[in-house]
């Protein structure tokens, strides 16, 4: 996804972009599988059964995401920026919610719902609206509205203790706000978890329902509205070919060799299945994708949502993510729903670890495991000239995957992705 997304971006800048995949689908990794019999051959189970319906109306997304709806997250920002919204529909995901001591409840995240929240007692509520509101009118060019603290000195830990928040509030605003994926936050500057709550809480004030977004008919259309603006701007793909070989010259990239012939380029950006010896695996990621006939029980029979199920929860050092999707995103079949749990594998028997999420979503029709691991690459690149992408994370939304968008731009063009004048660039047609 983030190939298809720097393929437009180059485009767009006037470089010449030549983009090849070893599938016969936009995207890799992110793709969405249709028809459902795909997905089955996929996984090597047989099926799908009768009772699913038409198998033309499923495109399930291997790697689901959503991204938070205001115009400071990152996805947004370039969607605008390119345009790429011409191409694609978004419907608002109805429900964001946290897993506490075997149930699920609705994230709070505005003065309304802090004030219904069953996760906070009266006086914790009234101390998590104080922190919400400094978020909200915090300005980091506006010493003024910093309350008498430093954000870049301040850690996270004594802002939630500058407002006595209480251990759950902590919880759900570390994890199910601020999006943080380990506790190691709580001991950083406090400047960046601020900043998460005030996007969430403006993310959401524009919605009501949840701060996220997701595109109809599934995450792939994402990668293929990319692909349509590189195309668009001059990009030539080669769908369905095999990489053979990189071609270097001097320690630096000359050439990729594809079913004989000699493709020849300045730069090469690439996912970490085309350069095995260039990266390094620092974790493994279970995904459970899972077809139901039904809603998720508690989360008020919402045809989409996320629930977070917090490490702490379960005494684990990484958070569980679903995803919930379904046919009001034209991506199943009608009345049916495609749930996705994932996480940061902790042992040598993933699946166990999994299983309370899977017990929230019983009865499940039928269940599509994956173990990946977790790559990521060994060097920066500006010697070779090759740009490797992080393979994705646990997380069900976009955030940290537009970190290593936003620095693979920067590695690549020496240019910061927002510096404002990328639009505008032309180059001569000789970059490559």
């Amino acid at each position: 996804n983030n190939e298809c997304i720097l393929s437009g971006l180059m485009s767009l800048s006037g470089k010449k972009v030549l983009h090849i995949d070893k599938n016969p689908y936009y995207g890799g990794v992110s793709a969405s599988i249709s028809p459902l019999e795909e997905l089955y051959k996929r996984f090597k189970v047989p099926g799908p059964d009768k009772s699913m319906d038409r198998g033309k109306e499923w495109n399930v997304d291997l790697i689901p995401k959503f991204f938070l709806a205001t115009g400071e997250s990152q996805l947004v920002k370039i969607l605008v920026h390119t345009e790429v919204t011409r191409y694609l529909d978004f419907k608002v995901v109805e429900g964001s919610y946290i897993y506490k001591a075997g149930k699920v409840h609705k994230v709070p995240a505005t003065e309304e719902d802090a004030h219904a929240s069953d996760l906070m007692g009266m006086f914790d509520k009234r101390r998590f609206k104080k922190l919400l509101l400094f978020a909200l009118n915090f300005d980091v060019r506006n010493p003024r509205t910093y309350q008498d603290m430093d954000p870049n000195k301040t850690t996270t830990r004594d802002l939630f203790s500058h407002f006595d928040l209480g251990l759950d509030v902590i919880e759900f605003t570390g994890h199910a706000i601020a999006l943080h994926t380990s506790e190691s936050y709580l001991d950083q500057p406090c400047v960046e978890t601020i900043r998460r709550i005030k996007v969430y809480s403006e993310s959401l004030s524009r919605h009501n329902n949840s701060p996220y977004l997701y595109p109809v008919y599934g995450l792939g259309e994402l990668p293929q509205g990319f692909a349509r603006l590189s195309a668009e701007y001059g990009g030539t793909f080669l769908m369905n070919r095999a990489v053979d070989d990189i071609v270097m010259e001097n320690g630096k990239v000359k050439a990729v060799k594809s079913e004989g012939k000699l493709f020849h380029c300045k730069q090469l950006i690439c996912d970490p299945s085309y350069v095995r010896s260039r990266v390094r695996k620092v974790g493994r990621v279970i995904r459970v994708i899972c077809l139901l006939n039904h809603p998720v029980k508690n989360t008020h029979e919402a045809k989409s949502c996320q629930i977070i199920i917090p490490q702490t929860q379960l005494n684990r050092k990484s958070d569980i993510y679903i995803s919930v999707v379904s046919y009001a995103q034209n991506v199943a079949s009608d009345g049916m729903y495609i749930a996705t749990v994932s996480t940061t594998a902790e042992t040598s028997n993933p699946e166990k670890e999994v299983q309370p999420g899977l017990e929230l979503l019983e009865p499940i029709m039928q269940k599509f495991v994956s173990v990946s691991n977790r790559l990521v690459p060994n060097e920066d690149g500006k010697k070779s000239q090759i740009f490797v992408s992080r393979s994705y994370d646990a997380t069900n939304h976009f955030e940290d995957e537009c970190e290593d968008l936003k620095d693979l731009y920067h590695r690549i063009t020496g240019a910061e992705l927002f510096g404002g004048s990328e639009r505008h660039q032309s180059h001569s047609s000789e970059d490559e």
